[in-house]
């Protein structure tokens, strides 16, 4: 199952992403007019959802790295690889800070004052629009540009007299962006730095 994998970045992300969010949207939904025990409640699980997504996030930066520097990819896709490597910096340290903000919080057992708390939730909503934008990000390097994929569907199944399935209207850039993906020649790392 191993050599499937090209790399273990696609399994970490989603539950990095997915803790993350769940910090940012019930830190919100705590400040709601909703029962007291309910926010307090709340408020426990989008911390322990913070902190560990951030630190998951440590590792996950560490194994979109490694993809970085080893997946097969062209100059179009690099561009894209490169986008997100860089949205993903920013996000990761964003929330690190912002888990480490909290940490220190939590154990100086203090409540912070009004103005520090809302500077805290802006920046925790901040990090969140961020944090879909670069997930919004990776997604495309998988299903616009096919990377981390072994090889891409067969549109047209020889013999059998179907027609290729067309692309939706919607994604007219699609089809030759595969097409330039699976005839581009392999992209040469020795003209860059990652």
């Amino acid at each position: 199952m191993l050599e499937i994998i090209p790399n273990w970045h696609p399994i970490l992300v989603h539950f990095t992403v997915a803790l993350l969010a769940v910090a940012v949207i019930l830190h919100l939904l705590a400040h709601l007019s909703l029962p007291r025990n309910l926010q307090a409640e709340w408020r426990i699980v989008a911390r322990w959802s913070l902190w560990i997504g951030a630190g998951l996030s440590l590792v996950t930066g560490f194994t979109g790295w490694l993809a970085y520097n080893s997946v097969d990819h062209d100059e179009l896709s690099h561009l894209a690889m490169t986008d997100h490597r860089n949205w993903a910096i920013v996000t990761l340290v964003l929330f690190v800070v912002l888990a480490l903000w909290s940490w220190w919080n939590r154990l100086a057992k203090r409540e912070p004052t009004k103005f520090v708390s809302a500077v805290y939730s802006m920046t925790l909503v901040v990090a969140g629009v961020l944090l879909a934008s670069t997930a919004w990000r990776g997604g495309e390097l998988v299903y616009r540009h096919g990377l981390g994929v072994m090889s891409l569907p067969n549109r047209s199944v020889a013999g059998s007299g179907r027609e290729p399935v067309p692309l939706p209207a919607e994604h007219p850039g699609a089809v030759p962006e595969r097409a330039a993906a699976t005839t581009a020649p392999a992209h040469d790392h020795s003209t860059h730095k990652h």
